[in-house]
């Protein structure tokens, strides 16, 4: 019998708060809420409940995780609710408007754009490759071998008949790109797709025929050449653009008994020579230059463009940049029929297993052994926020350190053996798939594959444990234990005077998160020079070359960082000063050093100061003051409890 995720829907609505929602949406494994105040939600409420694996806001949207397949249940019950705006549609283009854009800065506007754009075409793009490996397989002398057959038995006819089941797509994958990138900008995609069948007309010349002499581009006019845009993505993608706000500025300037006829006529003959008169030709040298600079690094000797690949992957993902890469694969597609970055980026997936299933055997407590092999489960299909919400940020660094050293050397074996797939949108167990064209890169991807399992799962199981996991949410031997408890209060100080901006507000989303530790933000209040102060006394444990981060541990273990300011690491210690060294002995309230916000800002960088206990998870509760409040350096920022639960006596069982 299909359970009821009724009750689950009200009590997430009721955390999130009803009339706190401008509208929620789902995609794939979370529930992606737009609110109006994201300080109102009870995070730890939320993962309290049964379904939910974890929380993370970004990219203006609170989102709450919850796994594939059942997410869709979820977000049913909430929809059928009516209590809130639900937009039903998995983040395409006609909801892109709708989820807070003008919170999202420039890259998370792009990764959004090219999300909308490619996202729609990967199933076709997949489903290519898996014909490309079928037809591989089944051409093969020594699979032919096998029936007592040779690769010339088989009928041309047939061989042809398969080439369109193989060929179309990538022979036509520009159309394809500029109807999605109309879809996206709100143009006709009918018109993209005819605009796209134009720049791959048969009648021009190949770009790439042209530029190894095999064919000549025609000369307009005598001297302008005009060739074709055959596997260029990024002239598609500045066609779609250039087409689709074209199309719009028509409409809205067009009479109404003209715009019928006019506008597609416009559209397509203005887009057409825009880019046969010099953008088309720029933008693909532009693209040709960008692939060999991939494929420079890809193949950098010893694995070290792999392992650079494969370690920076999971990363990406974490802070939302990774769909850049799905442009750079479709490129590598069109224009060479192979995709070696996927296959170094998939090894993150890999990793991400190993490290699940070491957590989920070791693990004590059920809600660990559920959220595990929940993660576990989702990873095993590709989908990975499960495992790296849940699992990976959710406790500390270390099982993160895993997955990225371990898909890092993953990958960077791949390198050293050029194994590449034939196609994208394939992860981790189906992925496979897009190997089975050649025996050789099969074999090695799968050995890789499986090591990589087998590493990461070693790995953790040897250092990256949480601590948390190993108690169970119920021993008998404590239950029967007379406990008594002692309460210890600690305070941390506030560094710098300013105003005080909550963590998860703050525009880097590794500090966001909270994946390096509970805290507090403050934006200072001195335009000039401001004084950096000790939160605690303790002893420095860092004390950053460049002056823009100190790190304190407080005598009774307390771990305290001070960071100042966003990527400020970049201007290599000019606006700072530091008065002190690591390994120094301070007070609460000692001189640190000091920091030029004016110089800070005039570098385009945010000189907000970041106060976080990185060992959070000693402490039974971390209660920040109040958001969007002034402060003096030297006053209240974090109270900290910390319970010590002492045994005195066992009673009999």
């Amino acid at each position: 019998m299909a359970k009821n995720y009724e009750e689950e829907a009200k009590a997430i609505l009721k955390l999130v708060g009803e009339n706190n929602v401008d509208s929620v949406t789902h995609y794939q494994t979370r529930l992606r809420f737009v609110v109006k105040d994201r300080k109102a939600i009870d995070d730890k409420a939320l993962e309290k409940l049964p379904e939910v694996k974890g929380v993370f806001y970004g990219s203006g949207q609170y989102q709450v995780i919850i796994g594939t397949g059942v997410v869709n249940d979820v977000y049913a019950a909430i929809a059928k609710l009516g209590t809130v705006n639900a937009i039903y549609g998995k983040d395409d283009a006609d909801t892109a408007g709708k989820t807070s854009n003008e919170h999202k800065t420039v890259v998370q506007r792009l990764m959004a754009m090219l999300s909308g754009i490619f996202i729609p075409i990967i199933p076709v793009i997949a489903a290519t490759g898996l014909f490309l490996g079928l037809k591989s397989a089944a051409t093969n002398a020594q699979v032919l071998k096998l029936f007592g057959a040779v690769p010339s038995d088989i009928p041309a006819s047939l061989t042809s008949v398969i080439s369109v089941l193989t060929d179309t797509v990538f022979a036509f994958l520009p159309a394809l790109i500029v109807w999605s990138t109309f879809r996206y900008f709100k143009g006709t995609p009918i018109i993209g797709i005819v605009i796209g069948l134009m720049l791959v007309s048969p009648i021009l010349p190949n770009a790439y025929s042209v530029a190894d002499g095999s064919a000549k581009a025609i000369m307009l006019f005598g001297w302008l050449p005009v060739v074709g845009s055959q596997g260029s993505v990024l002239t598609a993608l500045v066609a779609g653009f250039i087409g689709a706000k074209l199309e719009l500025f028509f409409r809205r300037h067009m009479p109404n008994v003209l715009e019928q006829i006019l506008t597609p006529f416009l559209t397509m003959l203005v887009t057409f020579a825009i880019m046969i008169m010099g953008v088309g030709p720029i933008v693909h040298a532009i693209e040709s230059g960008m692939l060999v600079g991939v494929e420079a690094v890809i193949h950098l000797p010893f694995g070290i463009g792999g392992f650079l690949i494969g370690a920076a992957y999971p990363l990406m993902v974490l802070i939302g940049i990774h769909q850049t890469m799905i442009a750079i694969e479709t490129s590598l597609l069109a224009s060479t029929g192979l995709n070696p970055l996927i296959t170094l980026e998939a090894m993150y997936g890999f990793a991400n297993l190993g490290v699940a299933l070491a957590i989920f055997l070791r693990a004590r407590s059920n809600k660990a052994k559920a959220t595990s092999m929940g993660a576990f489960t989702s990873q095993l299909f590709g989908v990975s926020e499960p495992t790296l919400f849940g699992v990976l940020i959710r406790y500390n660094f270390r099982p993160l350190i895993v997955t990225v050293l371990t898909s890092g050397i993953g990958a960077a074996i791949l390198s050293m053996l050029n194994v590449a797939a034939n196609s994208y949108g394939l992860a981790v167990v189906p992925s496979y798939l897009m190997y089975i064209y050649n025996g050789h890169a099969l074999l090695w991807y799968t050995i890789v594959s499986l090591g990589t399992v087998v590493a990461a799962f070693v790995a953790t199981n040897a250092f990256a444990i949480p601590k948390e996991v190993l108690t169970p949410d119920g021993d008998v031997e404590t239950a029967n234990a007379v406990i008594s408890s002692t309460v210890s209060d600690n305070k941390v100080y506030a560094p710098v005077g300013g105003e005080t901006v909550a963590l998860d507000q703050v525009s880097d989303p590794v500090f966001a998160s909270g994946m390096m530790g509970e805290g507090m933000a403050i934006k200072p209040a001195e335009p000039g020079i401001n004084k950096v102060y000790a939160p605690q006394a303790g002893t420095l444990s860092v004390v950053a070359d460049t002056g823009h981060a100190y790190g304190l541990t407080t005598d009774d273990g307390m771990e305290i960082l001070v960071h100042l300011g966003i990527d400020t690491v970049n201007l290599k210690g000019a606006p700072f000063t530091v008065a002190v060294k690591a390994g120094q002995h301070v007070n609460q309230g000692d001189l640190l050093g000091t920091f030029d916000q004016a110089a800070i800002k005039k570098a385009g960088l945010d000189a907000t100061t970041i106060v976080l206990i990185t060992n959070s998870k000693s402490y039974a509760q971390i209660e920040p003051v109040a958001a969007d409040t002034t402060v003096q350096a030297g006053a209240d920022l974090l109270a900290v409890q910390r319970e010590d639960v002492k045994v005195e006596s066992v009673e009999p069982a």
